[in-house]
């Protein structure tokens, strides 16, 4: 017999305003404390030197978390012209200095080399996994890997202006496995010129933005007035952008149990991925093929 998870049933997404400091897991955890909860993880890891929306999902919110990895984000980041660093951030030891500056001209320039499918080498100083070990984990010992390039989506990259002689601000809409850190470095690559991120803050997770979070000061003071629960929301807000279906209770009870359900007159593309939902509540993730809903992860509430 497995041991009972020790905490509360807690279900729902925390949209936390992560601080400057602590890493992702770090916040996810003392979240999980405050709440008592059984259960918790992130989607989409923020560095400790980046600060900005970090979404939390409890107990049966865990079960969206790949959706909501998939979703887009949106970056409002500096890139330090002038010096380049072991860390691709400013956290690192500088490696390259250059007196050399560019102008808004060339930078706007070279911006639409940046934006699309592009191939993009992730920094040494990160959480991938290199043969079962973390890549930081490697650097740290001195041994950095050698990291190899893979493609990822930009879907816009902005320039803001240049808010000292040093310092581009930068905002970008991307996809999946997007690293601000690697972009800033070939940013500097492309002008000639070694650079950094200097900042960088995320705005919007999908549908979770700045709007709806709340600060980890504000969230650990309404834990401690027994409030805490007030700050989460419900599990399928992280599913608005996909269809919802609305299933019977019997159709429900089926697709609790793991069993397709037969729907007709319904125009989802084959394969398409929707919410099944029945008195308001969310039943279960599941993909629509030639007039079946078959359920790939279900929701106990």
């Amino acid at each position: 017999m497995g041991r009972r998870r020790r905490g509360d049933h807690v279900s729902g997404w925390l949209v936390l305003d992560k601080p400057v400091g602590p890493t992702s897991t770090d916040a996810v955890n003392k979240c999980r404390r405050l709440l008592n909860a059984q259960k918790a993880g992130h989607a989409g890891t923020l560095d400790p030197l980046a600060s900005g929306i970090l979404p939390i999902a409890f107990g049966e919110a865990t079960k969206c978390i790949n959706f909501l990895t998939d979703a887009s984000k949106t970056y409002r980041f500096h890139i330090r012209v002038g010096a380049s660093t072991t860390t691709d951030d400013g956290e690192g030891e500088v490696v390259a200095e250059s007196d050399a500056r560019p102008d808004a001209d060339q930078i706007r320039a070279m911006l639409d080399r940046f934006t699309g499918d592009i191939a993009q080498v992730p920094p040494a100083f990160s959480a991938i996994k290199i043969d079962g070990q973390r890549a930081y984990d490697l650097a740290r010992d001195g041994r950095p890997p050698e990291m190899k390039a893979r493609e990822v989506h930009v879907e816009s990259l902005e320039f803001l202006g240049m808010t000292d002689a040093d310092n581009a601000e930068m905002e970008m809409v991307c996809g999946k496995g997007t690293y601000v850190r690697s972009l800033a470095r070939d940013i500097g690559g492309v002008l000639g010129i070694p650079a950094h991120a200097s900042s960088i803050r995320r705005t919007a997770v999908g549908g979770f933005t700045e709007a709806g979070s709340i600060s980890l000061e504000t969230f650990e003071g309404l834990c401690h007035k027994r409030s805490g629960l007030e700050a989460l929301k419900p599990v399928e807000t992280a599913l608005d952008d996909i269809p919802a279906l609305a299933v019977t209770g019997e159709q429900a009870d089926r697709m609790k149990h793991g069993q397709a359900v037969r729907v007709l007159n319904f125009t989802y593309r084959d394969d398409e991925l929707i919410c099944a939902m029945h008195d308001q509540r969310p039943v279960a993730l599941a993909r629509y093929r030639a007039e079946w809903v078959e359920p790939i992860r279900v929701f106990n509430f």
